[in-house]
């Protein structure tokens, strides 16, 4: 899409917040999270939690139209925008070259990366098994993401731009992020504050 700038466009990054989002078990409600954390040290500097009714079904490559309205409700309660989003979701590694993390960087004009556990499109070379392997991920021809190995032996994540971020800084940024577990740490902290005010919604019966 045109609206994606896939090269660097950005300047000194101290933030970065991991977005995620949780589903009550009947899908009709989802509570996003953002976790904002300083990129020097990974430290948490703020979490936001927001509730968001389903706009959309769930539709494998229609992401977007079902989290996107979640993620900004999280992200407008910030006190302070972050300098970097990391989606959970694929950015430009999608058959339409426009996925969640492109949506959201293009929706909020922030430089954005995604982060996926499992890949969608596109084919990638024999990944080493040391931290910090990475092969590109192709798809007709054209370079769309990469495969990413976070952490020695595990199973790599997917990592393509979503917005005013080149491949190779997506990769350098999410493996900055990702010192200890699979997921950087952005991601993985918005993923545990996601699933807990899920999980306490659905105990009180709370929409808020």
């Amino acid at each position: 899409m045109e609206q994606v700038t896939l090269h660097d466009d950005f300047g000194p990054i101290h933030t970065v917040a991991g977005l995620d989002v949780a589903w009550e078990p009947t899908g009709q409600t989802g509570w996003a999270a953002a976790a904002v954390l300083r990129l020097s040290d990974l430290s948490l500097v703020e979490v936001a939690v927001a509730p968001a009714p389903a706009a959309f079904p769930y539709v494998p490559g229609l992401l977007a139209l079902r989290e996107l309205p979640a993620m900004r409700a999280a992200l407008e309660r910030l006190q302070q925008p972050p300098d970097l989003l990391l989606c959970d979701g694929h950015g430009y590694a999608h058959p339409r070259r426009f996925g969640l993390a492109c949506h959201l960087g293009v929706a909020t004009g922030l430089p954005t990366i995604g982060v996926a556990k499992s890949r969608l499109v596109g084919e990638h070379g024999p990944l080493g098994e040391e931290r910090g392997a990475w092969q590109p991920l192709r798809d007709g021809g054209e370079v769309i993401g990469a495969a990413v190995r976070t952490q020695a032996g595990v199973k790599p994540v997917y990592v393509s731009t979503g917005h005013r971020v080149g491949l190779t800084s997506c990769v350098e940024l999410v493996l900055r992020c990702a010192p200890r577990y699979r997921l950087p740490e952005p991601l993985r902290q918005a993923h545990q504050a996601a699933t807990s005010a899920c999980r306490r919604a659905t105990a009180t019966g709370s929409t808020a």
